[in-house]
């Protein structure tokens, strides 16, 4: 619970948070935006996806179809709904859609198309060290569910907590960030 809290006060700071209080043993995070600003970053966002989406519909489908596993348990090698480790939860989500990645984080770090940080959208998969920082081989892979900003949001089967969502400007993450790809155009070809 205190570790929910946690991240949760840091995803709000680095969004603008204005006011924190602690009431029994509860945080209460509440984020001001000036309204007009904040339509603005609603629409600017809303506008993006509907972009991205509308260029490869699939997009949508393969992140709703993603979502359906959350809190799905880790399994080492696992590659079903009774557990999944990472490469075998990204290759599952797009092989529902007819893209089959090969099963193992390295060898889908050659999949697809290198992207740029700066140019991640829904749909690639995004790759890290595995549980050594200091390693400089992929060991981790996720899909990225969602980009506002600079904020960069995924969904992965985590050692530590089966399939959920995290985000990349997390310290564990942002240490162990090794690249993205973009694998998701394939989807407009099927």
């Amino acid at each position: 619970m205190l570790k929910k809290v946690l991240l949760t006060a840091v995803f709000a700071v680095s969004f603008g948070i204005t006011q924190a209080q602690t009431t029994d043993h509860v945080a209460l995070v509440t984020a001001e935006m000036n309204p007009a600003t904040q339509e603005a970053a609603e629409a600017s966002a809303t506008k993006q996806t509907t972009t991205f989406y509308d260029r490869i519909p699939g997009i949508g489908n393969l992140i709703g179809f993603a979502k359906k596993h959350l809190a799905i348990r880790y399994r080492s090698g696992g590659t079903t709904p009774s557990g999944f480790d990472c490469s075998g939860f990204t290759r599952f989500c797009y092989s529902h859609f007819g893209i089959n990645l090969p099963h193992s984080s390295s060898a889908q770090g050659n999949v697809g198309l290198k992207v740029e940080k700066e140019s991640a959208m829904p749909g690639d998969l995004i790759f890290f060290k595995g549980h050594s920082a200091g390693g400089s081989s992929i060991g981790h892979v996720g899909l990225i569910t969602e980009v506002v900003g600079n904020q960069i949001k995924f969904i992965h089967s985590a050692w530590g907590g089966g399939i959920r969502f995290d985000y990349l400007h997390a310290d564990y993450y942002r240490n162990r960030f090794m690249g993205i790809r973009r694998v998701g155009h394939l989807l407009a070809q099927k």
